[in-house]
């Protein structure tokens, strides 16, 4: 009984997680500043996050004075939904507000361009989820926290983690795997952002969710009938699965946008964000395991979260198949 407890603890908390894991994607709101005939105005992009279900409720919310111009029908996307308007209002003295923000746990970028060229970059929050544009801009450390916020809030990727600090007990090799998934994320991250690979969003999520149920029915395994794979080079592994998971934080990255003066700098960041999420799964992961086997052995604690993570992910792989077909 104590066990089925445990068992049951954990999985309604992963459950719960996964509940919100899709609200983590940033939305973006980007205001360009025209000059028409010595009138000014406005041109506003909009991407609105999509989820499972649909798109994330959030929407911006101008001055009570603007009319908004549609500058075409909606853009419809794997991972948003995108908007073009134009008007002659003065944004640069009236509020901004994304009506929904405040019950996500999602961010949005904010980057005006000036009428000569200058751009002001703003980060709204669920606790703060009103601009005015004559506020103190951010600057570009913003993708710091924008890359810790997708990793901790990112339930696949926490849960890969997951499996490989349950799959591996050597300090020595843990600390190759984990090194060999990073550089491996590092690099497809760079390559996508960059246009030297494209793939669709779609595939690389279910694919991502496939790798988080191979990792699980490892756990599940005897060592004599583990994979080759798994069992002599765990770190190429992981190697491999990390270059999917880069596409998949550069899903992410391309629905923000970068600025393209600090292109590189914004990249380090966010991915330098991701590596600080990925030391804080650890370490908490590491201290709740040897917290859990003060009640039960190890053996019981890395099966609990091996069933956990494969009934997660069995699930993600069928629901993002069918999204496909």
């Amino acid at each position: 009984m104590p066990r089925m407890r445990y068992a049951v603890i954990l999985v309604l908390a992963t459950c719960c997680s996964a509940a919100f894991g899709d609200e983590v994607r940033p939305a973006f709101l980007q205001i360009t500043e025209i000059e028409d005939s010595g009138n000014k105005g406005y041109e506003i992009l909009w991407k609105q996050p999509a989820v499972a279900n649909g798109r994330l409720a959030i929407d911006p919310v101008f001055p009570k004075d603007c009319v908004l111009i549609d500058q075409g029908p909606p853009e419809i996307t794997a991972s948003a939904l995108i908007r073009r308007w134009k008007t002659t209002c003065d944004l640069r003295h009236g509020q901004i507000h994304i009506s929904g923000l405040s019950v996500t746990l999602t961010d949005v970028m904010v980057r005006f361009i000036h009428a000569d060229g200058d751009t002001s970059n703003y980060l709204l929050r669920p606790e703060n989820p009103t601009l005015n544009l004559s506020d103190q801009a951010v600057t570009t450390l913003s993708y710091l926290l924008i890359g810790i916020e997708h990793l901790l809030f990112s339930i696949d990727h926490v849960l890969f983690i997951v499996g490989l600090v349950l799959f591996i007990r050597e300090p020595w090799a843990l600390l190759k795997t984990i090194t060999a998934f990073t550089l491996a994320h590092s690099v497809s991250l760079a390559l996508s952002i960059f246009g030297w690979v494209r793939l669709e969003q779609g595939p690389v999520e279910a694919v991502i969710a496939l790798s988080i149920l191979f990792l699980a029915r490892e756990l599940i395994t005897d060592e004599d009938h583990r994979s080759r794979l798994t069992l002599g080079r765990p770190w190429v592994m992981a190697g491999l699965f990390g270059l999917l998971h880069g596409l998949g934080f550069a899903g992410a990255l391309k629905g923000i946008g970068l600025p393209e003066d600090t292109l590189w700098l914004a990249l380090l960041l966010f991915n330098v964000g991701i590596e600080l999420g990925q030391l804080m799964i650890i370490a908490t992961l590491i201290a709740c395991t040897w917290v859990a086997t003060k009640f039960v052995n190890l053996t019981t604690v890395t099966r609990i979260g091996a069933y956990s993570m494969g009934c997660l992910a069995a699930f993600w792989t069928i629901d993002r198949t069918l999204i496909l077909m």
